[in-house]
């Protein structure tokens, strides 16, 4: 499908999935909006869209731990754009580790503000220009350890925790937003692999029922759900995985 006059926020846009989300959505023609914790990261991936002959993308720095980051962050977006049709909220600090002593104190704050706390925060800060959307979209990028009982990714307990905050906080959002027009997409996939978009390997990585799990699969399952009639929600996507698979989810 295709997002030309759509205005998408991209978190946590510089590397992993937030980069692939922003190269694939720019490449559907939507007009892109970055931000990460470094202004110089989010500028290097807006570089590389306008490489690829795509000229409407801004970059900006949020550090989503941070609430003031976070509303000069709004601020700015409000002065560059009247409205969001999408607001993908995919920063998230990772942190490895699963015995919980691994991490230190500082570690743990940060994991779990930027992931649970910053989510919440950028939601508020942003409602505004969503609701002036004809079709706003809220698509959370959160982690199958979100998810009660999920135990095999190698994350810290405390991006276990972030994890499961953003799933409550999907919820519920879905359920006070509908009335109000607004999609909430929630999604938890397993650990996946992440080719670049634009290597060959985007389109050779094998994607077979005994695979991993790939950021292809999981880009096509955003941009179904964003293409369907307004009067389909679809509150959120869950992932088979595949057995004896352990990989960094990020």
């Amino acid at each position: 499908m295709s997002f030309h006059q759509q205005r998408v926020v991209i978190t946590g846009a510089s590397r992993d999935f937030g980069r692939t989300l922003a190269i694939r959505f720019a490449q559907k023609g939507a007009e892109v909006f970055l931000s990460a914790r470094s202004l110089e990261a989010s500028r290097r991936v807006a570089n590389e869209i306008r490489e690829l002959g795509h000229e409407r993308v801004r970059a900006f720095a949020c550090d989503l731990s941070d609430a003031a980051s976070i509303r000069r962050f709004a601020d700015e977006l409000a002065q560059s754009t009247d409205r969001v049709d999408v607001l993908i909220n995919n920063g998230a600090r990772w942190l490895e580790g699963p015995d919980i002593l691994s991490a230190s104190d500082e570690d743990v704050i940060d994991t779990i503000a930027s992931g649970a706390t910053g989510t919440v925060l950028m939601v508020k800060r942003l409602l505004p220009l969503l609701l002036a959307s004809d079709h706003p979209d809220i698509v959370n990028m959160i982690s199958a350890a979100g998810l009660p009982a999920h135990y095999r990714s190698t994350a810290h307990d405390a991006f276990y925790a972030a994890k499961s905050a953003q799933a409550g906080f999907a919820d519920i959002l879905s359920r006070r937003l509908r009335p109000r027009g607004v999609r909430v997409i929630a999604l938890y996939p397993p650990d996946f692999s992440n080719p670049d978009p634009l290597s060959p390997q985007w389109e050779s990585t094998p994607r077979g029922s005994g695979d991993v799990l790939t950021a292809h699969s999981v880009a096509e399952c955003v941009f179904f759900a964003l293409g369907q009639p307004r009067d389909c929600f679809i509150k959120s996507f869950h992932f088979e995985q595949v057995p004896d698979v352990l990989t960094n989810q990020r």
